[in-house]
């Protein structure tokens, strides 16, 4: 069985790992929608969106997909590292749990357009492999938040 301990720091390196790739990496394929690049990215979905005069929802996107999953990152980061293992922190007390009810949202989103593009007969749609790092990156951090307690000491 392999410790929490050691278990931990390993899953505070894939986190942001996954994260970074999420982001970058396409999350989905087209293959008869015009309005969207064949297989766009977060980072590129959030930019057709500015370029494309939806700056509010991109802003929104960006806040609820980008921005708040890297505070999380860090927040994890923060506490894994602070002495004495951090456990009084207001963020990771009260602001984590709130990230993480919504973590899993964007990749419910587009399994949604997945589902929609195929029964609409718009578009075959298909995951690509950003869709799955940005998931195990939630799962990660989601994982990491319960195991807080538990790989802090010795037990």
């Amino acid at each position: 069985m392999v410790k929490l301990a050691l278990l931990k720091p390993v899953l505070l390196v894939a986190a942001p790992f996954f994260l970074a790739l999420g982001l970058v990496l396409p999350l989905i394929r087209f293959e008869k929608l015009y309005f969207f690049d064949e297989t766009p990215s977060l980072i590129g979905i959030v930019g057709s969106l500015w370029s494309g005069g939806d700056m509010l929802l991109a802003a929104i996107v960006a806040l609820v997909s980008i921005v708040l999953p890297v505070c999380k990152m860090i927040g994890l980061a923060v506490e894994a590292t602070a002495a004495g293992g951090g456990t009084g922190s207001w963020f990771y007390r009260h602001a984590v749990p709130y990230l993480s009810k919504w973590s899993m949202m964007d990749v419910l989103l587009v399994a949604i357009v997945i589902a929609a593009a195929k029964t609409t007969g718009l578009a075959d749609a298909f995951t690509q492999p950003g869709l799955w790092c940005y998931a195990a990156s939630t799962i990660i951090s989601g994982l990491l938040h319960s195991l807080k307690g538990n790989a802090s000491g010795p037990k």
